[in-house]
């Protein structure tokens, strides 16, 4: 299949070099706008400088908020529970791998690498924190994102079961290019249950990112999938494209508390 040619601003006339450059840059704002881009080509061949100013003005403004309500619908849609960022977090708690630090995490190179994050620690020490953190920065930065819990990710596959949906569901959260999945074994799972579970990993492998909080190390996965087999396909499919960070420490919101012992 050819392709068409991109429309050129016709030289009707001799113009500035600054003048042309306004216009061919404006031809470039318009790939992110729905125009006819031939039509523009023609008009901005006979605007005048401060007609080119008010229309890159414009094609900008317009840009900027497009962009700005696509993220928010990605972070209405991702779900998060709290409000989390990057800016306030305290990084001393947890440890990187050796060839890996936070400069790479928070420039989200994971989600683009497709690989998955495990944040294992004990409760309180700030892994469900940085993966909302995560979560939202990869919205800003226009990457669809979903948050689950563990627990609810289960009852949201079942309920689709029942209502013979299950596809549906699947396709729906498979849009996402970032999975934060929280709290993973911190609520025993069913056998039905981790099977479904099962299947969004699965799919998940190779084509998104996962980033699982958990209390639990690997050894232990199996008392969540309760299938040996099962347990060993998920840690084998997010060894071979993820990455460990331990976190250590007291936990936050029992050094914060209200309530004294």
């Amino acid at each position: 299949m050819s392709t068409r040619p991109e429309p050129r601003i016709p030289e009707t006339r001799r113009r500035r070099a600054d003048t042309i450059a306004k216009s061919e840059h404006i031809m470039a704002l318009s790939k992110h706008l729905t125009l006819t881009r031939s039509v523009l080509a023609e008009t901005l061949a006979e605007a005048t400088p401060a007609q080119l100013d008010f229309i890159e003005h414009w094609f900008q403004a317009e840009i900027a908020s497009r962009e700005a309500a696509k993220r928010a619908r990605l972070l209405k849609a991702a779900g998060f529970p709290a409000d989390k960022t990057l800016d306030d977090y305290d990084w001393n708690n947890l440890t990187m791998p050796a060839d890996w630090g936070r400069s790479q995490l928070e420039g989200l190179e994971f989600v683009d690498r497709h690989e998955d994050l495990v944040l294992y620690g004990s409760v309180g020490t700030g892994k469900t924190h940085l993966a909302i953190a995560l979560g939202r920065a990869a919205c800003r930065n226009g990457i669809p994102t979903r948050f689950f819990t563990a627990s609810s990710l289960v009852m949201r596959l079942r309920r689709a079961k029942r209502d013979n949906r299950l596809d549906r569901e699947l396709t729906t959260i498979g849009k996402a290019g970032l999975i934060i999945l929280d709290e993973l074994g911190y609520i025993p799972i069913d056998e039905e249950g981790s099977r479904l579970l099962f299947q969004v990993i699965a799919d998940s492998y190779e084509t998104r990112s996962i980033i699982y909080t958990t209390n639990i190390e690997f050894s232990g996965w199996t008392r969540v999938f309760g299938d040996p087999n099962m347990a060993a396909a998920v840690i084998d499919r997010t060894v071979h494209h993820g990455r460990l960070i331990r976190f250590q420490g007291a936990s936050y919101r029992s050094q914060h508390a209200l309530m004294t012992k």
